[in-house]
Parts: structure tokens; sequence; C-alpha cells
């Protein structure tokens, strides 16, 4: 009888979790702007937690002559597990996203859309092939998810200043996906 309870709870269990897992996967895709949705046929190979900064430097603006802009420059980040573990890095340009395996991996910028105030947009980028063997081999797509800060600063960018840098800090999920 004690047995019979114990593969009865081990079951509903398995089966709870399974459809938690499943049901995280997708409201986390229901909940986002549909530029952004991954297509269809995929699943989360990896996810992160990306814990960095932001560097932006006062230039020129593109075809407006005598006026400048704080202008992206490159990220460096520490790529966490869900857990806090480091599994890899993040920074450019280019964009690149390398495993602790020495994996790496580029992509191009599919769509981006608002996240909120103060925050980074969410973005989809599609993943070129990796480079190395290991955790980045095999990744389709790159989602850029639940952003805190890393906009461009709100100080002064003017010829007087121009060619300084200035540094914020951000966060946001990187989810990898993979072909089904």
């Amino acid at each position: 009888m004690n047995a019979k309870r114990i593969l009865s709870t081990a079951s509903t269990t398995l089966a709870a979790t399974c459809l938690l897992i499943t049901a995280q996967a997708s409201y986390a895709q229901a909940t986002l702007p549909d530029s952004i949705k991954v297509p269809d046929g995929h699943k989360i190979a990896l996810e992160t937690v990306g814990v960095g900064e932001i560097t932006y430097e006062c230039r020129d603006k593109a075809n407006a002559n005598g006026e400048t802009e704080w202008t992206f420059a490159g990220p460096k980040a520490v790529l966490n597990d869900r857990n806090g573990k480091q599994v890899g890095t993040y920074f450019g340009p280019p964009a690149t996203w390398q495993a602790n395996d020495g994996s790496k991996i580029t992509g191009t910028q599919l769509a981006v859309a608002p996240s909120g105030p103060g925050n980074l947009p969410y973005q989809l980028v599609k993943a070129n092939p990796a480079e190395g063997k290991g955790a980045m081999n095999g990744i389709s797509y790159i989602q850029r998810v639940a952003l805190k800060g890393g906009v461009a600063p709100t100080s002064e960018c003017s010829s007087a200043n121009k060619g300084k840098s200035e540094v914020v800090k951000y966060q946001a999920d990187y989810i990898f996906w993979a072909p089904n």
C-alpha cells in the first residue's frame, strides 16, 4: 500500500512539474509582443540572466550636422543560469554570447519592442552558426526579455563633451532557442 502511494505521489509531482515547465515556457511567449516571439518549431535550449553594463558614447548625430547624441557603444555582461551560477558572457560589438565552454554566437537583430520606461527594448535576434563546440551549438534565436535599466544616459551630450563615455547598469534575461 505504501509503495503504491509513493508511486502515485511521485507520478503526480512529476506531472505537475512538467505542466509547470510547459506553462512557464508558453506563458513567456504569450505575454510578449508578437514582433519578438520566436517562430513555432523551436524550444528553449538555455535560459540566462545577463547582469552587466552598457557603454554609451557622446557622438555626432547621423545626418544632423552639429548635433550630438548618446550612442550605444557596446555591452559587457555576465550570463548566469537561474541558480545564479555563471555560464557565460555577453559582449560586443558585434553582440556576442559566449558559453563558459568557449562556444559562441553572434546574430542579426530581427525585431525590438518597447519593454517599459527606463528599460532597454525587448529584442529578437536570429543566431548565426556557432563558433566552437558546446552549449551554443544549434541555437537558432535569442530573445532579450525581463529588462531592467540600460537606456542611454540622461546627462548632457554636447559638442563640449563629444567623445565622452558613460556606463549604465542593466539586467536582462537572454533566452536561447533551438529547433525542435
